[in-house]
Order: structure tokens, then sequence, then C-alpha cells
């Protein structure tokens, strides 16, 4: 199998054998994914990712969502250090959105094109107990929207904070109208890496919601947070545990992995440049050929620029990501990469692909519907 003319320059016939054998879908050692992801030629790592991408979707569609990222609470007890947009209970600063708060944001959402709302929030304790429930099962009886919402640590909070386990709450999430779960909290599964920056619980813990929201057919996301001090051993261990988990339950439905944003976090003066560029779509690349079992892989437009993720459309990504209408968490830590529709499908089909509007859950939409014209987020 060839692989280019870069490969005559790779460093040394160890790294081509591992390659090889990664090409034949051959099982690798722990080394040599250590190799692969610290010394493969970037060239040749993108041509094999961008062949497993090609192998999974060789109907040359690149998909991409409208939706809108609701933010229902500020207030957080968990003091990530990498976060910019939290506050403390007791801040002036606060906030939960109402009822009809959250209606106002979903109407215009759909009114601008968009198909689903990610709802997503702080670790709030002043939370009434029926508030989740009860929200989404008015939206549900008003709005046609797909509702992926509640990260594993929030699932983790609010059952303990409401007297349920963990899987009693999903499931009674999921009767109120959930349809998935997004993969935020995951940031590296490694506990070493994770105590040192927040209090959002263990690796474990993570991948227990995962596995149990599965179990009750809710599917989900998954994420990696690149550049948090982290090194490679804990995220290629991060890959495996995800592997692991969608050998075992099928329930994942992408891997997106981003980057940590420092700006006007706890860790700016320790870690003052984000992972951008070729380094990011090295691991974008990474975990296309590492998760073998994943469908879709989506590229961080939100945080690399659409110029990066473009490239990753040809590092394995198959996916552009949103459009995303709403967003706080990110855009407070400074990253500001916008695009409206129409700009997300020139990328898609600048790149040689054709753009294909999709859900939350991966399910594609009518590609034909016209682009919306709005072109900057709005914010709460």
């Amino acid at each position: 199998m060839g692989f280019g003319i870069s490969w005559v320059f790779s460093p040394g016939i160890m790294m081509v054998r591992i390659l090889e054998k990664l090409a034949q879908r051959k099982p690798l050692q722990a080394e040599d994914w250590v190799q692969i992801a610290e010394r493969a030629p970037s060239a040749d790592l993108f041509e094999m990712a961008d062949r497993f991408r090609k192998a999974r979707h060789p109907d040359g569609i690149v998909t991409y969502v409208v939706d809108r990222n609701i933010n229902y609470t500020n207030v957080c007890l968990s003091g990530c250090a990498f976060c910019a947009f939290y506050c403390r209970p007791d801040s002036a600063q606060g906030y939960l959105l109402t009822r009809e708060e959250v209606c106002h944001k979903v109407e215009e959402t759909l009114e601008r094109g968009g198909s689903g709302i990610l709802l997503q929030g702080g670790l709030n304790p002043a939370i009434p107990r029926d508030y989740f429930e009860g929200l989404l099962r008015h939206l549900k009886s008003r709005y046609p929207i797909y509702l992926h919402c509640f990260s594993p640590p929030e699932i983790q909070f609010y059952s303990r904070l409401y007297g349920f386990t963990p899987e009693e709450y999903l499931a009674r999430l999921r009767d109120a109208g959930l349809d998935s779960i997004p993969g935020g909290g995951a940031e590296i599964l490694d506990d070493t890496v994770r105590t040192r920056l927040s209090q959002k619980g263990s690796a474990g813990e993570w991948l227990a919601v995962m596995r149990t929201a599965h179990r009750l057919g809710l599917r989900s996301t998954a994420t990696m947070v690149i550049g948090l001090g982290e090194g490679t051993a804990q995220r290629l261990a991060h890959l495996e545990r995800l592997r692991d988990l969608q050998a075992e339950t099928a329930g994942f439905l992408s891997f997106i992995p981003w980057t940590f944003q420092p700006r006007n976090t706890a860790l700016e003066t320790r870690i003052p440049e984000a992972v951008q560029g070729e380094p990011y779509l090295r691991w974008l690349a990474v975990g296309r050929l590492y998760l073998d079992n994943f469908e879709h892989v989506q590229v961080s437009r939100l945080t690399q620029g659409m110029e990066t993720a473009r490239r990753g459309l040809r590092c394995g990504a198959d996916d552009l990501g949103s459009v995303m209408m709403e967003e706080n968490v990110v855009a407070a830590a400074g990253a500001g990469h916008h695009a409206d529709e129409e700009a997300l499908r020139q990328a898609i089909l600048q790149e040689g692909f054709t753009p294909w509007p999709r859900n939350a859950g991966y399910r594609r939409l009518d590609k034909d519907r016209a682009p919306q014209p709005f072109t900057q987020p709005v914010t709460h």
C-alpha cells in the first residue's frame, strides 16, 4: 500500500512498519501509538486519517448542524481552573434562566432554521428539583426541537442533589424529552489531570454516566480537550477509554477533540497559548485512526477557526460542527471563531465535499433548505 512521496523521508524503518500495520488495521501496542502521535510525518498521518474517513464515508458528504447552546445557569461549584464563564453561588453576576427565557431562545432558534438545542450549565445547588424535567417536557410539548442536553458532571451533580441515582435521573430526563447527551466534562480522562484542574469528578464517574445513558437508549458525543498540561500517554489513555466503552455499548455518536482556550482563566499565566493549527490536526488525525469504532469525527471550528477546520476535513473529520448561534463558555475564554451556515457550506464545498445539515443526533436533514441570514452569535 503506497502512502505518498513523504515516505521516502520517514524517520526510520520502524515507523514505516508501524504505519503499515495501522494501514492494514492490525493491532498496535501502546508504544506504537506513542510513536505515531509523536513522530509520524504529518503528511502521512493526515493521509492515512483521510483514508480512514473515506472508508467510513465514501459518499463524500460532510455534515454540520445549526443549533444553539443555551447555558441555563452560570453558577457553578466546580471551580474549574480552565473555565472563564462560571461564577460562584454568592456572585451578583449569577443567573438562572426562566422557562420563558429559554422558550424565547428556542423560538428564535427555530425561526433561524435551527434544528436543536444544546442545553448545558454549571453545577448550581439552588436549582429547584422540578426545573429540568419540567423544562424538557414543556419544550417537547411546544416545539419540534431536538434536545441534546446535560453533560455527565451535570447528571452526576443533579442526581445526587435531588436524591436519585444517575440511572434513575437519566431515565426521568429521557422520559421528559431528553434525546441525547453531550460529551462535555471529559477534558482528559485521567484522574491525575482532572484533580489538578477541577472538582467535576473522576474519569470513572464520567464513563459510568455515559455507560448508563447508553444502556438507557440515550446516545452521546465524546470530547477531548487538548492543551491542559497533559502528556501523550494521558491523551492516548483517554482515547483508549473511549474506544473500550464504545466497543461495549456502541452509544457514542461522534468524537470531538478541541483545545483549551486560556484567556481569562486561572491557567492563563501557566498556559498562555492554545494549541492551534498542525499540532491540533495531528491529534484530530490520531483520534480518527485510534477510534476505529466511532462513526463520526468532528473538527473544532469554534476553537481552531475556519482555515484549520477546513484542513481538518482532510485529516479524518467528516463533520464541521455547529453554526453555534449562541456560545458563551468558550467565547469567555477568548475563542471568537464565528460563522454562519453559508460559510460552513462554502468551506465544505471548497474542500471538495458535499455539505449536508444534520441534527445533534447525526440524523441528516433536508440538504436543500436555504441558509439563514444571521452572521453573529447571540449572547445571553
